[in-house]
């Protein structure tokens, strides 16, 4: 099993955007800095979004002037429209994620637009991103259930996949926003997004809001993907999504992952401390990771 899985960090900005305490901008650059150490070489860093909205994120302009540009990082930006396109262009991302959305009902809160509209727009915008050269991925959120409608059907997700693929994006990320996957709807919904876009690389992104996250990424690396979003202690969580808790904890997945004989490319003592660190500092309130309070095994020097 010495297949590699690439982590995205995402916990600054997934994790950060929903987060009671308001990071101040040379902290989250200080953790930012202490997840370069720990190994993470793709991490999402900023939201190019109203900042009255997702008042953590308004800082983003500065925090991509100042990242450390000589450490081999590929820094994410998310963007809703085209004003966030352009944000993230301008500030020289190395990469802009674009949010599709599955459902109506989340559409309307988080984008004010229908899994349709946000189709359409990523079609009129993404050539911004083709004409800089830089990559865009497309993430859907709510693709496994949605916080107002329910169930979201999978032949919706497929659809939105394909548009995703025709339109340029380089990878396609499925996001369980409210935490409601299990591993057997995973699988299908996989082998469903394969077949609408079979050229496209395939990304998941887990909240543990009921405890699955682990056994959904299991699902998801047997099914053959590759690239896995976590946040550092499993912090996160969506300001427009009811009851919305963190994100997978980034050390809960390298543990595991590597324990089955995967490589991640990642420290994992470095990475739990980063989480003490985060907990006992940076935010300065509990965090939801397990393996931070539990250490790896066998006894790892962090603990």
């Amino acid at each position: 099993m010495s297949r590699p899985i690439e982590i995205v960090e995402v916990g600054p900005r997934d994790g950060l955007q929903n987060d009671p305490a308001l990071m101040p901008t040379d902290v989250k650059l200080e953790f930012i800095d202490r997840l370069i150490d720990a190994g993470v070489r793709r991490m999402e860093v900023a939201s190019f979004v109203n900042p009255k909205l997702v008042p953590a994120m308004a800082d983003s302009d500065d925090i991509m002037a100042r990242v450390p540009r000589d450490r081999g990082v590929t820094y994410i930006g998310l963007a809703l429209n085209e004003r966030g396109m352009r944000r993230a262009l301008d500030t020289k991302c190395d990469e802009v994620n674009f949010v599709m959305v599955a459902s109506e009902g989340f559409g309307k809160a988080n984008q004010n637009a229908s899994p349709e509209v946000t189709a359409d727009l990523f079609d009129r915008i993404a050539v911004l991103a083709h004409d800089e050269k830089v990559p865009v991925s497309v993430t859907i959120s709510v693709a496994f259930g949605d916080p107002f409608d329910g169930e979201v059907p999978i032949d919706r997700v497929a659809m939105l996949a394909g548009r995703a693929a025709e339109a340029g994006a380089m990878e396609i990320a499925l996001g369980d926003t409210i935490g409601v996957a299990n591993p057997w709807d995973v699988r299908e919904r996989v082998a469903a997004v394969r077949a609408a876009a079979p050229k496209a690389r395939l990304r998941l992104h887990f909240h543990n809001t009921r405890n699955t996250a682990l056994a959904n990424i299991y699902a998801a690396v047997e099914a053959g993907v590759d690239v896995i979003d976590a946040s550092c202690g499993g912090i996160g969580g969506c300001p427009f999504a009811p009851k919305a808790t963190g994100n997978v904890a980034t050390e809960d997945v390298v543990y595991m992952l590597h324990r089955a004989g995967f490589d991640t490319g990642i420290d994992l003592d470095r990475m739990i401390k980063t989480a003490r660190w985060l907990e006992a500092e940076g935010l300065k309130h509990p965090i939801a990771s397990m393996v931070a309070k539990a250490g790896g095994f066998p006894a790892s020097r962090a603990s």
